[in-house]
């Protein structure tokens, strides 16, 4: 009996269609992605979100949609993209208190920080800033522990959440200081501002991009940057070393994580994308004026950061007896 080669060749061909997932059968994007955000609109992680979205869109030829999902620290969020299909998309924009979640929130959380994702890359990083109101006179580090000792757990601090990354960076620097001050959260840095500016907190520890035009137009004191050296956007706002606080160091981290068994394809596509973004002149830009610095760190790089971050976070938040609220 002969057979034809062709018929072969189409058989396997065939066979090897109907064994690949409908995705990779599929050119991606062929419908809009969403990008979900645990935060409100209008603060750092949403700036990166809808710059990155934007981006994606002309790159990718589909409308990339930034839905804001605030709440119960942007655990909400993650839910949902752990939960979702892992067809590229839903996608998670996250921050740095995605792996301070695990230590807080583990008796609540349905998902696993790092198991249940698939890392992209990181898009952009900035430093803690530690700024004040109306309600406080302090221009110095120096200053700002004066009041702080003056009245013993009276004054307040706003963070945009209970396990956030200004949580975090607050407890720390009370503990390296012997003061206290009582926790006012928010579901989010724009409105944490908003009552800081209004007086209805007294400071906050604040990524940069969070607080730079505010600080910039004088409706905030910036004290200090947590960061190795001055930022050249408050060259006159020292480090925390310079002021005196020695070893404390704070910052943020924003990236692109896709629910866990996302197809090898989509996440090339997508960390294509994520470094052609994170490399261009106007991502680098728009970053700097926003007080973050433009940083693509990619795929198994990212995963072990965010997996050595979820057992520090864990190990800081056990030392200083932190807990969601």
């Amino acid at each position: 009996m002969k057979i034809h080669l062709a018929t072969v060749s189409l058989a396997v061909s065939m066979g090897l269609c109907a064994a690949l997932p409908a995705a990779a059968q599929t050119a991606w994007p062929a419908k809009p992605v969403r990008i979900l955000v645990g935060f409100s609109a209008g603060g750092p992680t949403d700036a990166v979100a809808r710059a990155f979205a934007e981006h994606a869109a002309r790159a990718l030829g589909q409308p990339f949609v930034v839905d804001n999902k605030p709440g119960a620290n942007t655990i909400l969020a993650a839910e949902a993209v752990a939960a979702a299909a892992p067809d590229g998309y839903t996608l998670l924009l996250g921050a740095t208190n995605h792996t301070m979640i695990p230590a807080l929130y583990s008796h609540r959380v349905k998902f696993d920080a790092v198991r249940s994702f698939a890392p992209v890359c990181s898009l952009a990083a900035s430093p803690t800033v530690l700024v004040v109101g109306p309600t406080m006179a302090a221009n110095t580090v120096g200053e700002f522990l004066q009041e702080l000792k003056a009245a013993p757990g009276k004054r307040t601090y706003a963070t945009p959440g209970s396990g956030s990354s200004g949580h975090f960076a607050s407890e720390q620097f009370t503990r390296l200081t012997g003061t206290s001050m009582n926790h006012i959260p928010y579901k989010g840095a724009a409105q944490a501002m908003t009552d800081l500016m209004g007086g209805q907190v007294d400071s906050s520890f604040a990524t940069l991009g969070s607080v730079l035009p505010q600080v910039q137009a004088g409706k905030l004191r910036a004290l200090a940057v947590a960061a190795p050296k001055r930022s050249a956007l408050l060259p006159g706002v020292p480090t925390f070393e310079e002021a005196g606080i020695k070893g404390y160091s704070a910052d943020a981290w924003y990236g692109l994580l896709a629910p866990a068994q996302t197809p090898p394809q989509v996440l090339a596509a997508l960390r294509r994308v994520a470094t052609e973004f994170a490399s261009a002149p106007a991502t680098v830009e728009k970053f700097r004026m926003l007080g973050m610095e433009a940083r693509s760190t990619c795929a198994g790089e990212f995963g072990a950061q965010l997996a050595n971050e979820v057992k520090a976070y864990g190990e800081l938040a056990r030392a200083l007896d932190l807990k969601a609220e």
